[in-house]
């Protein structure tokens, strides 16, 4: 508990021990009012000076106008101990409500907390902290171990283990080393690193997540409109009611009927309809699902840039993904080699020092699949024909590593191979040693995401990309993606998006995945953008509503069950209080509800709608 939240408690425990008290001393009148008044006041009087302030700024019809109405209206009618418990049992939901809130917040905050405090950077061979503010693109800076990584950058020094679970969701540790990019807000385990800055603090990855975070709750859905408007009509319209409810009987039985007015009983049950009508769990339980499940999925590496995303993410039904960086790796692979007499690990040397002094990305993920240090002493007579590949000779052997042209060129008899990629054919010696096949990698949950995202209930999977026809077709198929658009431009994938939304229902909403600086244009027209954060361009993850921070598809469908769940929670808990409420509401008009089950309608109703909507945090296991 914070300072206030204490205070109130003790409020409380002083409040609730004078009740008791009081209604066992034998006392009456005047006595009686004066002694009451004391716990009346210790429990209520911030009620009541917040709903002056109100009638004040000409903004009455509150939670607080209706407490003060009702318990003081009770008070005037003698009703004491029921006057003063009203305004006990409000303060006890408002006490729950706000460690709910409070709780909601430091949960949320917690699993943000990648906020880095300083940066070190060394100066005259001693390391001083100062605020990553300071610090300017290029400055080389060192993360010990156990520190926060406070802005972007490329590791030039050390090597080291990351805790990203802050940014992704995943336990998993990352290795880095020399030359690898590095995002701030993952922790460093052990190494110690010195890492070349590239972008200032407030453009890193940390500033904007947490920006992101931050202004959620600025962008509305629907159902907050919903409920704002909603309070704003609801309000001055119960208010009324109890007034008609003191006014209008009482003259129908005078006036009509002939009857004794019998005021003091309407006037009660007018009393009991105001406690009932406070819109407290609506106002308060439907923002903090909105909040508690934007604070669970940025748990899991899903940042949603506002509850009106949450909303709409509910909906989906058609999900387009761009292929090169979102549903494949965007990087080159060495993804099989085939038809070869002598060890994968042997060809694989043979072709890394062949292709040692070329800068292609083919040689460098040959290289990088060798994966030890090359020896350029082994090799010697590298020519390099252009457009067909290289021959050289290691330890003295001839090696040719190329296309079927220098395959042709050399009079060598090669195997064609069926896959889709780059095919890099190999001779060693004069004679064809089979061909290493390089190609884009499919991510590894990308099959499991389509499937996931037809089990949510996606009718429709399509992928829209610039690629040719025979990868883009390859990547479908086995992935099992039922429509795919290749050799487009980013205007062209516009323009079929802008089709496929023509084609949906008006409730059906749709997803465009993307990752680069020419998915841009598709996330902003999608109804929901979905970037990938760990990897995707600056441009992309702006333009997005939803921002991965693993880059894993299979986020994709965890997404869309977190947005359910808490769309779920939000309209249980509007139709829970409004139907409790108007029950009430009846049955205070027609005097059988006392002010007892005011205070449930109210207070309790409340209490159970908060912590409805703390549901909404607990999304791990979805």
């Amino acid at each position: 508990m914070n300072k206030k939240q204490k205070k109130m408690f003790i409020r409380i425990i002083i409040s609730t021990a004078l009740i008791i008290i009081l209604s066992l001393l034998p006392v009456e009148g005047y006595v009686q009012f004066a002694l009451f008044m004391i716990p009346y006041l210790v429990i209520g009087y911030d009620i009541l000076k917040k709903a002056w302030k109100g009638i004040l700024n000409r903004q009455a019809f509150d939670e607080n106008f209706l407490m003060a109405v009702a318990t003081i209206g009770a008070i005037a009618l003698k009703d004491y101990k029921e006057g003063v418990a009203v305004m006990l049992f409000y303060q006890i939901g408002e006490l729950f409500q706000s460690y709910a809130v409070g709780k909601s917040r430091k949960n949320i905050s917690e699993l943000m907390d990648i906020r880095p405090d300083y940066a070190n950077v060394e100066k005259d061979g001693t390391l001083c902290q100062v605020d990553p503010d300071e610090v300017e693109v290029g400055t080389v800076i060192i993360v010990q171990p156990g520190e926060k990584v406070p802005i972007d950058g490329v590791v030039v020094e050390g090597q080291s283990t990351l805790n990203t679970s802050a940014l992704t969701g995943e336990s998993l540790p990352r290795e880095v080393g020399c030359d690898d990019e590095i995002i701030s807000g993952c922790i460093n385990l052990n190494g110690v690193l010195k890492i070349r800055t590239t972008r200032e603090f407030g453009e890193s990855t940390v500033s904007k997540i947490l920006d992101l975070v931050e202004n959620s709750s600025s962008k509305k859905s629907r159902s907050e409109n919903f409920i704002s408007k909603f309070a704003k009509y609801y309000t001055p319209a119960v208010c009324y009611s109890a007034l008609a409810l003191v006014i209008i009987p009482p003259i129908v039985r005078m006036a009509v009927m002939g009857l004794s007015p019998e005021w003091g009983d309407w006037i009660y049950r007018a009393l009991t309809f105001l406690v009932i009508s406070c819109p407290c769990a609506l106002v308060i339980s439907i923002p903090l699902s909105f909040f508690a499940g934007i604070g669970g999925a940025s748990n899991q590496g899903i940042l949603v840039k506002g509850s009106n995303y949450l909303e709409t993410l509910s909906q989906t039904k058609y999900v387009v993904f761009d292929k090169t960086g979102t549903m494949t790796k965007g990087v080159f692979e060495v993804a099989g080699i085939h038809h070869s007499d002598m060890s994968d690990d042997k060809l694989l040397e043979y072709a890394a020092l062949a292709e040692c002094a070329s800068s292609h990305p083919i040689s460098k993920s040959l290289k990088k699949a060798y994966g030890k240090a090359i020896d350029r002493s082994r090799v010697t007579d590298i020519e390099e024909i252009s457009g067909n590949g290289v021959i050289a000779k290691v330890d003295g052997i001839s090696v040719a590593a190329g296309n079927t042209k220098l395959m042709d060129h050399l009079g060598i008899k090669y195997i064609d191979c069926h896959h889709v990629g780059t095919i890099v054919h190999m001779a060693v010696d004069g004679k064809y040693e089979g061909h290493i096949l390089i190609a884009d990698i499919i991510k590894p949950h990308a099959k499991e995401a389509i499937q996931a995202l037809k089990k949510a209930g996606v009718r429709k999977t399509v992928i829209l990309t610039g690629d040719t026809k025979k990868v883009a077709d390859q990547v479908a198929a086995e992935l099992a993606i039922n429509e795919v658009y290749s050799e487009l431009l980013p205007a062209d994938k516009v323009t079929k998006v802008e089709a496929l939304l023509s084609t949906k229902g008006e409730k059906e909403k749709l997803a465009f995945v993307g990752d680069g600086i020419n998915d841009a244009p598709v996330l902003s027209r999608a109804d929901i953008g979905i970037a990938m954060g760990a990897l995707g361009s600056d441009a992309a993850i702006e333009a997005a509503d939803v921002v991965l921070m693993d880059d894993d598809p299979l986020k994709i469908s965890k997404a869309i069950r977190i947005s359910r769940k808490c769309l779920r929670i939000v309209y249980e808990n509007i139709w829970f209080a409004l139907g409790i409420k108007g029950i009430c509401l009846l049955l205070g008009a027609l005097g059988i509800a006392n002010m007892w089950m005011a205070i449930f309608a109210d207070v309790g109703v409340m209490v159970i709608a908060v912590l409805n909507a703390t549901r909404a945090l607990f999304v791990k296991n979805l």
